[in-house]
């Protein structure tokens, strides 16, 4: 399989050199200036030597330069210096940061990408979704053929049955992942619910930011000073207040992310007995991951009042962690089955284009010898002319069926490259791009046609 892929990811690199090559793959048609920067790398990828088709994949943990053509390790070559040039730093700083596979590696690694098993958190549902907007983004560019396109499509596949026939995503394994499955848990529904984040940490910001993803409906920040909180609402698009408005904001919002700096409890069980009067009983979830805790523990005692602290979502995540650890085995030899099948596929395409290219010359030279034997034939009738065409057909369908038979065996087995060269060689076949893109003839080539008007006495 001629695909390759060079990247660089959290495994590989810092934040501040996988900056350098970050884009974003333009969901919409209206971010003109990402659509830009994104069309004008596949175009430059495609300019390289060897190389027809490409798409990146770029995300906040990752960015991978996947590309089809010609000879993968002389791809490979083009897409170092390529990337050393955006770099602008010597190869030998750069390189590494890299991480580069060809063929069925280059395959494994887009499968296990999608599948969510090369994420900072494996399981993570988010990465599918920007693989397939990276490969809509160069889709609409027209950078992606058959190569990279049934790649692509076979990851999706593949992806779909880890998630389906593997648990690799039903346990949290961070707390910002943890956060958003308590509220699930405990609402079925996040949507339209509302997040208070008590303080300044940044795990409790993370957490905000992923039930922000999935649906919530607005973001409260209460700090100790209204400056702390509004400086954090303007980045999370949230709304400021401070902790003396906390006995109204209790009685308002559905989930509390704690992570103050205070050195005793904010929240206690008498301003909860209160507070859940006022919210009429509805339910209320508290993600305590300050130290010292900032949610006094019996308020857990109060009706419809969810306390979790960060010992509590550390023995669940722990648990999840060895829960998620054995499913992606289980992805893993998912992905090795599915590759195994793919390849096999991909090896029996490799002689399509021989094998076509093959029976349309041999069709053409026995049409063209049939109608000039007919020609020398004046008093030739239609029987006459079909017995020919069908003697003609005959035998090229038995001089190529041994041949043919040997091709697709080989083929199967991953040995017909010599064969292919060979036969490409031998009987100077055309097998481009060009003439595999052509639409098929209207006379099916391996049926030989006749021009009835050459045959002698017809009309």
């Amino acid at each position: 399989m001629k695909l390759t892929v060079i990247g660089l990811s959290h495994h590989t690199a810092p934040v501040s050199l996988r900056e350098r090559f970050a884009l974003r793959t333009g969901s919409s048609t209206s971010e003109a200036s990402t659509a830009t920067e994104l069309e004008e790398t596949l175009d430059a990828l495609r300019g390289l030597e060897g190389v027809s088709e490409a798409c990146v994949i770029s995300t906040c943990n990752r960015v991978e330069y996947y590309v089809a053509g010609g000879d993968p390790s002389r791809m490979k070559r083009e897409l170092q210096v390529y990337l050393q040039s955006m770099a602008g730093i010597p190869l030998s700083e750069l390189s590494p940061h890299l991480y580069a596979h060809e063929g069925e590696g280059c395959l494994q690694h887009l499968f296990r990408v999608a599948g969510s098993l090369d994420s900072m958190v494996v399981g993570e549902p988010q990465i599918l979704g920007q693989v397939k907007q990276a490969f809509q983004a160069a889709e609409r560019r027209g950078a992606v053929g058959t190569k990279l396109g049934k790649a692509f499509q076979k990851s999706f596949a593949v992806a779909k049955r880890i998630r389906n026939e593997t648990g690799i995503a039903e346990n949290a394994v961070s707390m910002s992942f943890a956060a958003v499955e308590l509220g699930r848990e405990i609402f079925d529904d996040l949507s339209g619910k509302e997040v208070l984040l008590l303080g300044a940490g940044e795990m409790a910001t993370l957490a905000a930011k992923h039930l922000m993803a999935h649906g919530v409906s607005r973001v409260r920040v209460a700090s100790r000073t209204f400056a702390t909180a509004d400086k954090l609402a303007q980045e999370i698009g949230g709304q400021p207040s401070t902790l003396e408005d906390l006995p109204l904001l209790l009685s308002k919002v559905d989930i509390v992310i704690c992570s103050t700096a205070a050195p005793g409890y904010v929240v206690d069980k008498r301003m909860m007995s209160q507070a859940v009067r006022d919210r009429r009983y509805r339910p209320i979830l508290f993600v305590d991951i300050a130290v010292p805790r900032d949610v006094d523990p019996r308020v857990g005692e109060v009706d419809n009042c969810y306390v979790y602290d960060v010992d509590d979502l550390k023995a669940v995540l722990e648990t999840n962690r060895e829960l998620r650890r054995k499913e992606a085995e289980a992805a893993e030899e998912l992905i090795r089955g599915e590759l195994e099948e793919h390849v096999r596929w991909a090896k029996s395409q490799e002689v399509v284009p021989v094998i076509k290219a093959l029976r349309e010359k041999a069709t053409i030279i026995a049409r063209g010898e049939a109608e000039r034997t007919l020609g020398h034939m004046r008093d030739a009738d239609p029987k006459t002319a079909k017995s020919i065409a069908a003697m003609s057909n005959a035998i090229v369908n038995k001089l190529l069926h041994p041949v043919l038979t040997k091709l697709k065996a080989a083929s199967r087995d991953g040995g017909a490259h010599d064969y292919v060269d060979a036969l490409t060689e031998l009987f100077d076949l055309e097998t481009s791009a060009e003439l595999e893109a052509k639409p098929a003839a209207e006379t099916p080539t391996n049926v030989v046609s006749i021009d009835s008007r050459k045959a002698g006495g017809m009309s």
